[in-house]
């Protein structure tokens, strides 16, 4: 079975659209490259949600044959 190389994922914020993709892939935030695909955008009068975050994480592959 493959493991997945990249995966979107959207959330309130920025911070934590990265936390659920790191969790999903299973990685520390070292050994994956995040992309900023959008940010959240407030609602009127400040309220939150009106567009969620959205990132972009691909894995980093090792070059080293060890």
């Amino acid at each position: 079975m493959k493991s997945k190389t990249s995966i979107e994922v959207e959330g309130k914020t920025v911070e934590e659209a990265i936390k659920k993709a790191l969790k999903e892939l299973k990685l520390p935030r070292d050994k994956v490259k995040i992309e900023v695909l959008s940010e959240e955008e407030k609602g009127l009068f400040g309220m939150p949600g009106a567009k969620p975050a959205k990132v972009r994480l691909s894995t980093i592959k090792n070059k080293e044959n060890t």
